[in-house]
């Protein structure tokens, strides 16, 4: 139930959001999910009335009128200059933090029930704005084969079996575990729960389960201990935060802003014919911070550390080769 009301407020947002008329409760009723299974219209508008209540609570401003004088009843829409956020400054720690969460927000049922929507409204004949789409949809993903049905094993409380490689063991282990969560830490995700065959708790990196987990037994035969602090486990005595690593980055000039934020200028520099800025920043965690500057494509220059600097490299020579590239743009080069 509290997936259904979830998935219902995100459609009526994206509803409000994506027009710009006043739309009545019962042309609402008509096009957001989860309104059309009401069975009468006292339940409807005891729903609805729900909703906007929470809606207000969680800071949506709501607004309230009318298209015009010959409509006979009020209207509802969001405004998107209320809505829309202004720029936020994030520490490295913040910025993890946020990208976890849009990591366990990016549901295919969310997604394809949010263009739904969108579909109904322009049937519906309701002036559509295309941006909105792009401030629900999330585009984080996982790429561990294991996660999708871990997490499934999780949320439906089932025992799960797999198979299980540590390091420098040639075969992999069978395993029984009774999940009690999924977690992701310094760049790893992680299975925690119940080792049946060890009889005790255990974590395991989802990197080195081999094949397809199997999910056993009835729904709900599992719980989460209610003292049990995930992270805790999955961390051990190393929750602290690590050392630093020192880098230097060529930043193109008047480029990734959100990397000079947290850097500082040392020299001006030239490289690849293009006008930049040498740049020195401390790392807690290299190998996750390959990715968000690999992201900056050919406008950033890893100089050190070298491990860092091919991680990025590799990143970019993924990329290329998974939009069909032929070639990976070097600093200050664009591939057409």
């Amino acid at each position: 139930m509290a997936t259904a009301r979830a998935e219902r407020l995100v459609n009526l947002v994206l509803c409000l959001l994506s027009t710009r008329q006043y739309l009545t409760a019962e042309r609402i009723r008509g096009i957001v999910p989860g309104y059309t299974d009401a069975p009468n219209d006292e339940a409807f508008f005891r729903t609805f009335e729900r909703d906007k209540s929470e809606l207000r609570d969680l800071g949506v401003p709501l607004e309230t009128g009318r298209n015009s004088a010959f409509d006979a009843a009020d209207g509802y829409r969001i405004a998107r200059r209320d809505y829309e956020l202004g720029d936020i400054g994030l520490e490295p720690d913040e910025a993890a933090a946020v990208a976890l969460a849009l990591r366990l927000w990016d549901s295919p049922e969310l997604t394809g029930a949010a263009r739904g929507a969108l579909l109904k409204l322009r049937a519906a004949g309701v002036d559509v704005d295309d941006r909105a789409a792009g401030t629900i949809e999330p585009k984080v993903r996982t790429s561990e084969p294991a996660f999708p049905a871990l997490l499934a094993a999780v949320q439906a409380g089932r025992v799960v079996a797999f198979d299980y490689r540590r390091p420098n063991e040639a075969q992999a282990q069978p395993r029984t575990v009774e999940p009690w969560g999924v977690v992701a830490w310094r760049g790893r995700w992680y299975l925690v729960g119940h080792d049946r065959d060890r009889r005790a708790s255990r974590c395991f990196r989802l990197s080195r389960v081999v094949g397809e987990p199997r999910a056993q037994g009835r729904p709900g035969a599992v719980s989460r201990p209610p003292d049990v602090d995930l992270l805790t486990l999955v961390a051990g005595e190393q929750r602290g935060a690590p050392p630093r690593t020192p880098a230097r980055v060529w930043v193109a000039q008047g480029r990734a802003q959100g990397l000079r934020r947290r850097a500082t200028v040392v020299e001006p520099m030239r490289l690849g014919g293009v006008d930049g800025e040498v740049l020195e920043l401390d790392l807690f965690y290299p190998d996750s911070a390959a990715s968000w500057i690999a992201g900056y494509g050919p406008d950033v220059a890893v100089l050190e550390p070298d491990v860092l600097r091919k991680s990025v490299h590799e990143a970019h020579l993924g990329a290329a080769a998974a939009v069909g590239a032929f070639d990976v743009a070097e600093p200050g080069e664009v591939i057409g």
